[in-house]
């Protein structure tokens, strides 16, 4: 299945002297930047574009501040600094992407909108936000790049985990929850999941908010509250058209819930997402939405947990021993883990350099945990246990948490210990 592109709004096409120019880290990007400051704003546009999808930026952030405006990049989860604009000069930057968005250019509240970079021989979008503030308005610009979608293979997934993807994700029916906060990886997962099992025979309809990538062979749709169009009034439309595969972008609602659950018991496998801090957690919240016990019980298959953590740089990182006091930690958490670990070993620490823009890290990988509901956790559920009881009850049953996941790959020397403790809890 190949990802495709849409244009939105007018676009823009960066030079292709732009396109030449090695633009290999942040700081390459802020000289290039200082050196045409003073020229027209379409160039200035186009080096901060150019130079965030080439350094696989997630977001570019436009703050205004009291006398400046910075400009960030989230790169690798993270944000950078890159440099101060002058008002003025803002103020032509914000009217040229309002412009290419096909926002309203005199109007200062929140509008989104998109538009698309013409990079030669891709295109990718780019997703609008704006917002006033005390000193302006705030711009958020989301990079979709249709290279980010990636296999289930290359998620992180250890093999055991992948083997379980693989048989969960190729039942006729039941639900996927795939769950954790904003900017997780969630619909990368699902994106990946949509991959794998896409096929002439099955009938895929997906409801987003907003489409985010489009996928050849998957009948895309997206919400649209103005007129209606919601999570709930879509997926019962969704269901009349005989679909095998249904993708529902997020269950905020107790009537998407509902509808969701009655989909997945009816003969469709359900793919979502939700906002819980872990896997059990997912029960919960269908609880509070209103859900009954004895829908949520049989209807689920799989919830998984996930966050993103950075991978150390290859190039750059160092070798270094475990404290004592690290390795008994590590020893402790993974004790209920089938794993030998040796009481000296090395791991690896992020130094940084020119390649990973003085970081230490370059690019991410994700961390998982995974509740499978079988015939024994699916009777333990409709007793009504707390979220910590199904937690403790999982991990009876061989689930690995996400920070034992992100220990094991820190031993791997994927990551470092410093990495998992600043993305997830023990």
């Amino acid at each position: 299945m190949e990802e495709t592109s849409k244009n939105y709004g007018s676009g823009i096409v960066i030079k292709k002297e732009l396109l030449e120019k090695e633009l290999k880290n942040i700081f390459d990007v802020k000289k290039e930047l200082e050196a045409i400051l003073n020229r027209e704003v379409t160039d200035i546009l186009s080096v901060i574009l150019e130079g965030a999808i080439k350094l696989d930026v997630s977001d570019i952030h436009f703050e205004p501040q009291k006398s400046k405006v910075r400009l960030r990049f989230r790169l690798d989860g993270v944000l950078q600094e890159i440099l101060y604009f002058e008002k003025e000069s803002y103020e032509k930057i914000l009217s040229r992407i309002k412009l290419l968005s096909e926002m309203k250019l005199n109007v200062s509240q929140p509008q989104d909108g998109r538009f698309s970079v013409n990079m030669g021989e891709i295109t990718i979008e780019v997703r609008t936000s704006t917002l006033p503030t005390e000193w302006g308005e705030s711009v958020v610009m989301r990079i979709l790049n249709p290279r980010s979608l990636i296999s289930l293979e290359e998620l992180g997934l250890r093999q055991e985990l992948l083997k379980t993807f693989n048989e969960e994700i190729r039942k006729p029916n039941g639900m996927i929850i795939v769950t954790g906060p904003t900017a997780s990886g969630k619909t990368t997962t699902l994106y990946a999941i949509l991959k794998k099992i896409q096929r002439p025979e099955i009938k895929i309809i997906t409801i987003e908010d907003p489409i985010e990538y489009h996928l050849d062979g998957i009948v895309q749709t997206q919400v649209n509250p103005k007129e209606g169009y919601t999570f709930a009034t879509g997926l019962k439309s969704i269901l009349r058209q005989s679909p095998n595969v249904v993708l529902v972008g997020e269950i905020r609602d107790f009537e998407t819930a509902q509808i969701a659950i009655q989909a997945s018991l009816t003969g469709h496998l359900v793919l979502t997402t939700m906002h819980t801090n872990d896997a059990a957690g997912t029960i919960a919240r269908f609880l509070v939405l209103g859900e009954r016990l004895q829908n949520i019980a049989p209807a689920i298959n799989m919830a998984v947990a996930q966050r993103l953590v950075r991978k150390v740089c290859k190039k750059c990182s160092i070798e270094i021993e475990l404290t004592q006091q690290e390795l008994n930690k590590i020893k402790n958490v993974l004790k209920n883990i089938n794993i030998e670990i040796k009481e000296k070993f090395k791991v690896k620490k992020a130094k940084g350099c020119e390649d990973c823009s003085f970081t230490g890290y370059k690019g991410r990988i994700g961390i998982f945990e995974t509740l499978l509901v079988d015939k024994e956790m699916e009777n333990f559920i409709l007793t009504g246990p707390s979220i910590s009881d199904l937690r403790e009850m999982a991990q009876k049953k061989g689930m690995v948490t996400m920070y034992q996941d992100g220990l094991l790959k820190v031993i791997d020397g994927i990551t470092t210990l410093e990495e998992i403790e600043r993305v997830v809890a023990k």
